[in-house]
Order: C-alpha cells, then structure tokens, then sequence
C-alpha cells in the first residue's frame, strides 16, 4: 500500500515545481518606501487599463527568511494584472541569510524590522500610488498574502487593534476592502506545537522563548481579534507546508471573538497552487480577491 505522507511530499514537490516553472516578469514601476534596499515595491499595471482598477497588495511568504522574495510572487501579479487589478508586490526585511546558533538554515525574520516594513509600506502606500500607479483606485484596496506573507497580510488588517504602545498601531482600522489570506501562517502557539516551517515563529519573535511570548500578543494574528476588516483564508486541505489545521483554528477563533472569516478549503489542493498561475486554484483567489475589490 501506498505511503500516504510520501505521496503527499510528491504531490507538493511537484506543485512547488510547476508554481516556480514561470518565469520572473518585470514590474512595469518600482518604487522606495524607505532607505533600505529591501523597502521597495514593484508595481504591476492593470492590463486593461480602461477604468480605475482596484489595488491588490502583495505580500510574499518565504518563512520570513532571507533567502525568499518578493520574486516568486512575481508570475502571481501577472496574473492578477492580466485579471484587471492594479498590483503592488512588495519586499520587506526578511531574517538573516546565515544560520543562527542552534538553527537549521536562515534565521526567520527581524525584530521589529519585518513589521516595520510592512506598517511603512502600507502608509505609504497611497501616496506611492497616486505617483507611479495612476490607474489605480486605492480606495479599493485588498491586501493578499501567502505563507508567512499571509501572516503579515492579516496583520496589516488588524493594526488598529494592537496593544497600546505598539508602534505599528493606527487609530482607525485601515482602509481596506478586505484581506485574503492565503494558507497563512498564523496562530503561533499552534504553529510551533506542530513544527511548521521548523521554529520560524519563534524565530520571528527573537529566537527566545519569553520574547516569543512576551512580542507573541504584537504580531499573531489569532490574538488580534476581531478586527472588523472583512477577511477571507484561501486554504489547501492537501498542505504540508502550513497545514489546514492553522486556518481552521484561526477561523474558529475569530468566531469567538464574535467575528465571522470567510474559508475556502480547495480539496486535493497543497501549499503552491494558490499562487500558480497555471493552477484552478489561483484563479479562485483571483475571484476571492474580486469579491471584495469590486
């Protein structure tokens, strides 16, 4: 009989093949958000161009490491463009490249750089807009995000409820149509009882186990409840990478917070079809993006 945790790595390894096969396309503007070399976004013209389109912000996974960037999601914003939306891929401070002591490979991500950047882009953002992107409508914005870009896409979505003192706080909730969350990495706790992506929550919060639990309240996601911010979690049940059980228990939590989250599970569907554009299952996050754009 057939390993079924074997089958299923071979299904994902040649998912990851195909959702990686596309070429690199080049944004038609890039633009600073900051001085760091990371703080760009590239920008991806609607192909019909006709009327104001509405703002897709994309932010890529990658197990906030160093290694990954903005470049995989770029085939992803292509595809969008050519659906009509206007697209700003953005790049953020990832962690380092070199293994941490204790650490399998690259350090996930910086502390507070990684949510710096992502509050500084979204600020700027519509002002970066109205310069380079003029075909865009920002106030029709979606944020999307994959993997641990998922994490940060409901982050965004959820700044007017941090703690007080958070540096990232908003008075009002942003003005977004929504968020679309794809396969996120989010709620922690249950992340690292469940091994995902080899500690990199843990390592996002500073490798420490107290300041995992002591940032843990300032960047999950699950603890920011409700946010208000309509909301939707895209989700393979067939994913190995980051396993259906987060969004479920991220959508379970959001009810109890008296908060209702759209999830669409794709069945024999794992981490990388979602953002493929060769694979149905981009084309249901474009229609997941659309309902709450238009």
């Amino acid at each position: 009989m057939p390993d079924p945790d074997q089958s299923g790595a071979t299904r994902e390894a040649a998912e990851e093949a195909s959702a990686f096969s596309h070429p690199a396309v080049e944004p038609d503007v890039s633009a600073a958000y900051g001085d760091h070399p990371d703080q760009i976004v590239d920008f991806y013209a609607p192909r019909d161009a006709s009327t104001a389109a509405p703002l897709v912000v994309v932010l890529h996974g990658g197990a906030w490491r160093a290694p990954y960037d903005r470049q995989y999601m770029t085939p992803f914003c292509d595809f969008l463009a050519r659906r009509g939306f206007a697209v700003a891929n953005v790049e953020y401070r990832r962690g380092s490249s070199v293994p941490h002591q204790g650490a399998e490979g690259p350090v996930a991500g910086r502390w507070p750089e990684t949510f710096d950047d992502v509050a500084a882009a979204l600020d700027a953002m519509p002002e970066l807009v109205s310069e380079h992107l003029p075909s865009a409508d920002p106030r029709r914005t979606v944020v999307t995000g994959h993997s641990a870009g998922g994490q940060l896409a409901l982050w965004a979505g959820a700044r007017h409820v941090l703690p007080e003192g958070a540096p990232w706080r908003t008075p009002n909730s942003a003005a977004l149509r929504g968020v679309v969350a794809l396969a996120p990495l989010v709620g922690f706790t249950l992340a690292e009882e469940l091994g995902v992506c080899g500690g990199a929550c843990v390592q996002l919060l500073g490798r420490m186990r107290e300041l995992f639990d002591e940032r843990r309240p300032y960047a999950d996601p699950a603890e920011l409840l409700p946010t208000g911010v309509a909301t939707t979690v895209v989700q393979g049940r067939t994913d190995t990478t980051v396993p259906f059980a987060l969004a479920e228990a991220y959508a379970d939590a959001a009810a109890k917070a008296g908060e209702v989250v759209g999830v669409t599970f794709l069945e024999d569907v794992g981490h990388f079809p979602l953002i493929d554009p060769a694979a149905d299952a981009c084309a249901v996050v474009a229609e997941e993006l659309a309902q709450l754009a238009w």
